[in-house]
């Protein structure tokens, strides 16, 4: 059931939002001018109150969601944890406000012990559990209060003492803290230490230190997306604290900027962090983010719904609305069976968390979120919701959800009517081209894929997290297969497991990577001297998420068909390097060089790379496919040759095909070999540990069987071509019938690559040059990705993208008899030309976007 209000992220309320912001910060800026009265920039007392009464509901819930018996696990862990908090604050030495964290040099401590803080007070404030010994304490609140004095005084107030380390704990972390348990106790404050609260909000404004003027600077590269959106949030609470309508309506306004759509070619403050047309999240400029920050924007989104409820400052329909949009385009595709997709994860890929616990806050949010909707809206968000329960292989922990009030909402879904649904079909295809990654979803499985460009980041590192990235972005692909427990198949042991070299899908050079740590000695490549510093523009180009080199990335759609390709480049850090503008110690590696596409049909995954080469004289991997195991599940590999005999690993004649099966998982993946070099089978049982990927991980050893299908290059050997096809799910028969079809590869060229589907009647290709390009009945002027399929019913589809986005027009030629246009999207012409149907596309600012047509006979 699709959302009634879904349309590309429903990009017209967002535009009515963005003037929505600007009349709130018309509001709102008369009211800073210090002459204005007192009373004029004063929301009235019940506003105010309505807005700390809702935040406090948020967090503590109410007296009827404490009364749930569902409720009562999540009662009993704050509570639990906040003795626990109070016991380490007994226990504390000298500087230290909790036993065994330290303070004066570590930021994280700093907000680890403000943390502490805010889960005392949040335990002393939760309705329904006035037995518990902490409800209503005077004495535990007055403890907390004099430990937000002590902080500040002692570690937060001194402004040229702070701020070291990184900026987000001081601009963001802190004040989250900090500002939540003023709300909790502002009552205690106020009889207790009635100056506490202006004098923390005046701190917390003089560590806005990338804003302006002690406020949100929207021309800051750190004040976007999800980190707007914490931001600002503080600055609403902290204005309800102090009755400062101006501050409240700045904070909005400012807020409201991230529900806007963003457009890469009109940004609105020259902001490229947010959702985009296709349902893309980029955070940092340039990293795919949706499972990490996305889910913290799309978190921090709806408590903001749920704390303006009642106050009337925005138009909650138009907010809901977008959201939706993102729910359904951002967010549903990702999740397979509960699980967040790793192609989304940034650097968080590397930490302890599973994927399903990344689903837990989506889930929230979404339930949150169906309490401001209504008929058909409802339900499809209720059905969602039950949706993910009954497909996930691990139970969500409702206690996980931040909210007392989400997690009694949650029960009363689970226990509706609303039959459980998918928000999209299980047939789909998703090229979110606006940040380089392609979802195919077919039932029993769901293919995702990883790319890069000189738009989109090729792997994300940052503060000792995700240490060996290096490919991550370079088609690296992730094939869930329905029914299995991801958690042993991918996660955090899949990148323990499995060498970062092999990773499944990619071409890497045979070589010894360092990481960060290892080459510098420290966190980021430390040289203030030459610009670079721990949140320096150069870090980030260079060291943290480096953009390729190459434009070519993205393909076109036709339904739930389509086809991608990708360009292998150097990372900007190799470039800049090359060129001369980069310090002599600072290190860079070559990646190796590829043209590859990728054609995604129902039962195959086709696959083609051709120009595959190490580059200066380096061995080159390119991995099939690897995939993880229990080290006592049974794991069988069999496979055919062309003559049709079984395969034997001990065997010289390379296979025709092959199976993996995995007989612990109940699962099995094909491997159909069209071309190319002979595969190369491993099957090892290996030990490493989590360490290895973050710093910050437990020293836990993981034994996995690692199953690798890879072809190897040596050095020095000519460029080479190969193609395969990945079959989920499939048997031995339905492998050994790839012999007779339905694949056939036309081109695997760096110049052209294509192939035909004879059973679906498709025909697809990426054309990578300038120039005119055949295929099958179509001539293409590159470079360009084009799908044609002709129906039962003798009429064409034709899809039609510009992957490197920078085209104004492309041109396809479709050979045969004249046809006629019946429909076509905007920007699309056709005639009729000698010998066939010529389309010319306007790709001009479309970001990869698909142009679609049907075509048929004349009549």
């Amino acid at each position: 059931m699709e959302l009634s209000r879904r349309s590309a992220l429903s990009v017209i309320p967002a535009a009515t939002l963005w003037a929505v912001s600007q009349a709130l910060r018309a509001e709102a800026e008369p009211r800073r001018d210090p002459a204005a009265t007192s009373s004029s920039s004063a929301p009235s007392d019940e506003v105010s109150a309505t807005l700390l009464r809702n935040t406090v509901a948020v967090f503590a819930g109410t007296d009827g969601s404490n009364a749930r018996p569902e409720v009562t696990p999540k009662l009993a862990s704050l509570q639990t944890t906040a003795h626990a908090r109070l016991a380490a604050m007994d226990g504390a030495g000298q500087d230290e406000l909790f036993e065994g964290v330290p303070l004066g040099t570590s930021d994280p401590n700093l907000s680890t012990s403000y943390q502490y803080l805010y889960e005392i007070a949040l335990a002393t404030c939760l309705p329904g559990t006035e037995d518990s010994g902490l409800h209503g304490d005077a004495a535990v609140r007055r403890r907390v209060v004099d430990g937000l004095a002590r902080l500040h005084d002692d570690w937060f107030g001194d402004q040229s003492k702070g701020y070291y380390g990184n900026w987000f704990h001081w601009e963001i972390g802190i004040p989250a803290y900090a500002t939540k348990t003023l709300v909790l106790l502002r009552d205690e404050l106020a009889a207790y230490r009635p100056d506490l609260t202006a004098t923390y909000i005046a701190s917390m404004d003089a560590y806005l230190r990338n804003g302006k003027d002690g406020d949100v600077d929207l021309d800051s590269r750190f004040h976007t997306g999800a980190n707007l959106a914490d931001i600002t949030t503080n600055r609403v609470l902290q204005g309800a604290l102090l009755g400062d309508e101006a501050r409240i309506t700045k904070a909005l306004a400012d807020q409201l900027t991230v529900f806007a759509t963003v457009d890469p070619y009109r940004p609105h403050h020259g902001v490229t962090d947010g959702f985009y047309a296709d349902g893309s999240f980029v955070q940092h400029g340039s990293v795919a983010y949706t499972g990490s920050y996305g889910k913290g924007l799309l978190t921090r989104i709806v408590q903001t719904i749920k704390i303006l409820d009642g106050t009337g400052y925005v138009p909650e329909d138009s907010l809901v609305g977008v959201v939706q949009g993102w729910v359904a385009d951002g967010f549903a595709p990702l999740i397979f069976e509960g699980w967040m997709m790793e192609i989304v994860k940034g650097r968080a890929v590397s930490r302890t968390g599973t994927g399903y616990a990344d689903v837990t806050s989506v889930v929230e949010a979404v339930v949150d979120l169906s309490a401001h909707t209504s008929g058909n809206d409802a339900e499809a968000l209720e059905g969602y919701v039950k949706h993910v329960r009954q497909t996930s292989k691990a139970n969500l922990d409702p206690t996980a959800f931040v909210s007392p009030v989400s997690i009694a909402r949650y029960a009363d879904i689970l226990n509706s009517p609303v039959p459980a649904r998918d928000l999209g079909p299980a047939a789909s295809h998703a090229p979110y081209n606006a940040m380089d990654r392609t979802v195919h979803r077919r039932p029993g499985y769901a293919f995702a894929l990883a790319r890069s460009s000189a738009r989109i980041s090729m792997y994300e590192y940052m503060s000792g997290e995700n240490l060996m990235p290096w490919f991550q972005g370079s088609g690296a692909h992730y094939l869930y297969l329905s029914g299995a427990d991801q958690r042993q198949a991918f996660g955090i042991d899949y990148f323990t497991a499995v060498p970062p070299y092999r990773l499944a899908g990619v071409t890497a050079p045979v070589e010894t990577r360092r990481t960060v740590p290892e080459l510098y000695g420290t966190l980021w490549y430390d040289n203030p001297g030459r610009g670079f510093t721990s949140s320096s523009e150069s870090q980030n180009t260079y060291v943290y998420f480096p953009r390729g080199t190459h434009a070519f990335s993205g393909g076109a759609r036709l339904g739930a068909y389509g086809v991608t390709g990708l360009v292998l480049s150097d990372d900007a850090a190799y470039a800049a390097q090359q060129a001369g503008k980069l310090p002599e110690d600072f290190v860079a590696y070559r990646a190796a060089r590829a043209t590859r596409s990728w054609f995604m049909f129902d039962d195959e995954i086709l696959v083609l790379s051709a120009g595959v080469t190490g580059m200066t004289g380096r061995a080159v991997t390119t991995t099939v496919d690897s995939r993880i195991a229990d080290p006592s599940s049974p794991v069988f590999i069999t496979g055919g040759l062309r003559d049709g005999s079984p395969w034997q690993r001990t065997g010289t004649a390379p296979p025709a095909w092959l199976r993996y099966a995995d007989e612990g998982q109940k699962t099995s993946v094909g491997y159909v070999f069209l071309s190319g070099p002979p595969p190369v089978v491993a099957l090892d049982t290996v030990t490493r540990s989590r360490r290895l990927v973050r710093l910050a991980n437990a020293d836990t050893a993981v034994t996995k069987q690692v199953f690798t299908l890879s072809y190897e290059q040596a050095a020095g050997v000519r460029p080479t071509s190969m193609a395969h096809a990945l079959v989920p799910n499939a048997s031995a028969q339905q492998l050994a019938s790839y012999a007779h079809g339905p694949l056939s590869v036309l081109s695997n060229t760096d110049r052209l690559q294509a192939a035909v589907h004879t059973h679906l009647g498709i025909t697809a290709a990426n054309a990578f040059t300038p120039g005119t390009h055949r295929a099958g009945r179509l001539s293409i002027d590159g470079p360009a990705a084009v799908m044609l399929r002709r129906t039962e019913g003798g009429t064409y589809l034709v899809a039609v993208s510009d992957p490197t986005t920078t085209r104004r027009t492309v041109s396809v030629t479709l050979h045969g008899r004249p046809l006629r246009c019946v429909s076509a999207d905007t920007g699309v012409r056709v005639h009729q030309v000698p010998g066939g149907t010529r389309l010319d596309v306007t790709t001009h600012h479309a970001h990869g976007r698909s142009f679609t047509a049907t075509l048929a006979g004349r009549t």
